[in-house]
């Protein structure tokens, strides 16, 4: 089945199924995130502290670890998480928030990476700097170009068995022997705070949601940024700045439905 045909039925599973999706995230974007996953139909959970994490873990329907904010009980409940999804199961995606120059959270992606996340989301400075080459963005904005990043991201597919989503004008979503993109959304999502650490939870969202459906998570990840994308330029053609799309792109992830997807361009091909 074609990309544009699956997309809205994982939508509708996410929205049928409410998957509970446990954040660790950065500080700055808590809400953002939780309010995207309720917008999209998922339920978050933003459980981020030793002891609590891991058991969670094992509970919940999918899990996202995000690097943004790394304080020093948060990098030990990541692990703590990391684990507990291995042992349970749980899909999980890790977003290496501005690694490369900065050493204590480049330092814990590369061991949460050696964990087996489901998904690995970041821009395409990051995803090289996850491998191991370049020194990183400036801070969480990239220094690269999405094409520039698709070999480390098959590496990064290959070596881990991990989907690999570079963020970029055109997204380009990575497993060993597949490469999808896809080009929509809007420029206003870089104009606010978590536009990308948001898509890393609803990823999540979309990869549990496409378990229970029978999908499998490259075919998950790329419909979540099919849809993101098309929710994006739903909320730009509405919005006059900033201030306005976020709660424009809220009602977008609400309201979306099959028919928008006619919005972006999804071009699939092997890697």
């Amino acid at each position: 089945m074609a990309l544009r045909d699956c997309a809205p039925t994982i939508l509708e599973a996410v929205r049928e199924t409410s998957p509970l999706i446990q954040c660790l995230t950065n500080s700055v974007v808590t809400s953002l995130t939780a309010n995207v996953l309720l917008a999209a139909g998922a339920t978050p959970a933003m459980v981020d502290i030793t002891g609590e994490a891991g058991p969670f873990a094992a509970l919940a329907s999918g899990l996202l670890i995000n690097l943004g904010t790394p304080h020093p009980e948060q990098r030990e409940a990541a692990l703590e998480a990391a684990d507990g999804a291995a042992s349970a199961r749980t899909p999980w995606v890790l977003d290496p928030v501005a690694i490369g120059a900065l050493t204590h959270r480049t330092a814990l992606a590369h061991r949460l990476v050696e964990l087996g996340p489901t998904v690995v989301r970041g821009n395409a400075s990051e995803i090289i700097a996850l491998l191991g080459g370049g020194g990183g963005g400036r801070g969480p904005e990239t220094a690269d170009d999405v094409e520039a990043a698709l070999d480390a991201a098959r590496t990064i597919a290959t070596r881990h068995g991990a989907v690999v989503a570079v963020s970029g004008p055109v997204d380009a979503i990575v497993s060993a022997g597949r490469t999808t993109r896809v080009a929509g959304g809007s420029p206003m999502l870089t104009r606010i705070t978590g536009g990308g650490c948001a898509l890393g939870a609803l990823i999540a969202a979309f990869v549990a949601a496409g378990r229970s459906s029978g999908h499998d998570p490259h075919t998950a990840t790329a419909a979540c940024h099919a849809v993101y994308s098309a929710a994006a330029e739903l909320a730009a053609a509405r919005a006059t700045g900033p201030g306005s799309f976020q709660p424009a792109l809220l009602d977008a992830l609400d309201a979306v439905r099959a028919r928008d997807l006619d919005r972006v361009t999804i071009t699939e091909e092997a890697a």
